[in-house]
């Protein structure tokens, strides 16, 4: 059963960097969506990776100067489409050249490229800026002819756009069989069948060949444990794109960990104070 806790944290005083941070330190602890707002933010993790306890101690750990309130209950599962339909999710443009939409929007703006996302829940539609920045280097990347592999596809809504501009062949790895089965519909809603898709983890590459461009957007625990293998699994000379981690520090031990398997910096833009680092293998 899609099964989901909603998580209800009120910050006194609010502020934008107090409820990004609170939502980064959540996302490494598994909570895949967040609604922010003037008080606080709401958040949303499966049913059965909810720990009342491990919740208490991101709390003991939060830095911010402030108070924060928080409240759980069980959310059934549902059609989450209608849902984020109803409250949430809106046609995004990117770059001026991608429109993010799902089936059931019909005021669509024109774009170059037109993908369409119907989530399970609310991650991977491109309105968080981890997934925007990324759209965005894809936009500027040479992509025609060169393959790519999409760690974390989510909705696979970086696999499509990275196949739409040319990228062969394309594999999108996901451990979650929600976002997994959620990544092969959106995929046929696009008309991409082309596109690989695995249900695993990082060990799953061991079966997919060296690409010219691996992309990750995950969280900072799960990339600097995998970064190994992501490097052992990209050509020489190759691109490494990286987000679902904060600027600042944990930039800084991205980079760190990555220089260790021969991944230079090339650049980095950050977004509401979230980073999208861009590797070279040397």
């Amino acid at each position: 059963m899609n099964d989901y806790y909603e998580v209800r944290l009120d910050l006194n005083p609010c502020c934008e960097d107090a409820s990004d941070l609170l939502a980064g330190m959540l996302a490494d602890e598994g909570y895949e969506s967040f609604v922010p707002d003037e008080e606080g933010l709401t958040a949303y993790i499966r049913k059965e990776l909810f720990s009342g306890d491990r919740l208490k101690a991101v709390l003991n750990d939060f830095p911010f100067d402030c108070t924060v309130t928080a409240s759980s209950k069980v959310i059934e599962g549902r059609d989450w489409n209608s849902e984020w339909e109803k409250n949430y999710f809106q046609p995004i443009e990117i770059g001026g050249k991608v429109v993010v939409h799902s089936s059931f929007h019909t005021d669509i703006p024109g774009a170059q490229y037109d993908i369409v996302i119907d989530p399970k829940m609310a991650f991977g539609t491109g309105h968080h800026s981890t997934t925007s920045q990324i759209l965005t280097a894809l936009l500027s990347a040479d992509l025609e002819g060169k393959s790519v592999i999409d760690m974390g596809t989510g909705t696979g809504i970086l696999a499509i756009l990275a196949d739409m501009r040319g990228a062969r062949p394309v594999t999108g790895i996901e451990l979650d069989g929600f976002a997994y089965d959620n990544a092969i519909e959106n995929i046929a809603l696009n008309h991409h069948p082309e596109i690989r898709l695995i249900n695993g983890d990082a060990s799953a590459l061991r079966d997919v060949e060296a690409a010219d461009m691996l992309i990750a957007n995950i969280n900072r625990n799960v990339i600097l444990a995998d970064l190994g293998v992501y490097a052992s699994k990209l050509k020489p000379g190759g691109t490494m794109l990286l987000s679902g981690f904060y600027e600042g520090d944990d930039s800084d031990m991205v980079i760190c960990e990555a220089e260790k398997h021969g991944l230079k910096y090339a650049s980095a833009t950050s977004d509401k104070h979230w980073a999208c680092l861009k590797l070279i293998k040397q």
